[in-house]
């Protein structure tokens, strides 16, 4: 059996830190940057964007709807990024945001998590939108390929919250979901294994008992399902914060920061990495 995501993300924490850098370029941070707004801005941003992210942190995220803009030649430096990317202990988290049914999700999980993927990554962010259950054929794919997938459960956008905070049953949308990757956490994970391979996006600005989440704080002792937690930096939340936002839950979060680092700039991500890894983990020692 091929090494689950899981237990890379434990690795990935183990050696670095919690930290995720996103690697976001759109329009703005290009300008920013003094490059153009085309595929050649595009690959030089997020080639020295994966640069600086190497050896500093063990997680990135690329934003795929940066590179879809810019069409087919903006999915081939994508492609060239996730190449890259893969020949480095770097675990990838593409951030897609996929979800459909049937032969249609089939062929997004070819495109991304199958044998012949030609975006290499190591999970995905879904919808579950249109049914939690239609995510679980391709979940049990992913346990067997050592793939992972990162479902929406509470964003950080006040659109989402009527959805998300919706009860049906007694409990929320969001605690349903949160809920049906824990269980799906603790069959799929292999002995001793601490981190499931199935995680929840909960954004790091809300207030989770609002949301039905308050008992993500107390976290679990085997296959804790990981929180990608967007929101820190920019959005408003304190890498600082981390453990009083997030309690015993916490440790594990992948706490992911894009515009606080990247609007450093090329020779200045380094830098400001290295001060991001600092906050946090001063956060998580709290």
């Amino acid at each position: 059996m091929p090494t689950s995501f899981g237990a890379k993300l434990t690795s990935a924490f183990d050696a670095y830190g919690q930290l995720c850098v996103g690697i976001d370029p759109h329009a703005a941070l290009l300008s920013e940057w003094g490059l153009t707004d085309d595929v050649t801005g595009l690959r030089e941003f997020a080639m020295r964007a994966l640069d600086a992210a190497v050896g500093r942190v063990g997680i990135i995220k690329p934003q795929v709807s940066f590179f879809e803009r810019l069409g087919s030649a903006g999915f081939a430096v994508l492609e060239e990024l996730a190449q890259k990317a893969a020949e480095t202990d770097l675990v990838v988290i593409m951030d897609a945001k996929r979800g459909d049914i049937g032969t249609t999700m089939d062929a997004y999980f070819d495109a991304w998590l199958g044998r012949t993927a030609p975006f290499l990554c190591d999970a995905l962010t879904v919808s579950p939108y249109l049914g939690f259950d239609s995510l679980l054929p391709l979940m049990s794919e992913c346990a067997e390929r050592g793939k992972g997938m990162i479902v929406l459960s509470a964003t950080s956008n006040p659109e989402g919250a009527a959805l998300q905070k919706a009860s049906v049953g007694g409990n929320t949308i969001a605690k349903q979901i949160w809920d049906g990757l824990s269980k799906i956490n603790q069959v799929t994970a292999g002995p001793g294994e601490t981190l499931g391979s199935f995680g929840a996006v909960i954004g790091a600005t809300l207030n989770l008992p609002g949301f039905g989440l308050g008992d993500v704080q107390v976290g679990q002792s085997q296959a804790a399902t990981p929180i990608l937690a967007p929101g820190f930096g920019a959005q408003g939340a304190e890498l600082g914060d981390i453990s009083r936002l997030f309690g015993e839950g916490a440790k594990q979060v992948i706490a992911s920061v894009s515009r606080s680092v990247l609007r450093a700039g090329a020779t200045g991500m380094p830098k400001a990495i290295e001060a991001a890894n600092t906050e946090l983990a001063a956060g998580l020692a709290g």
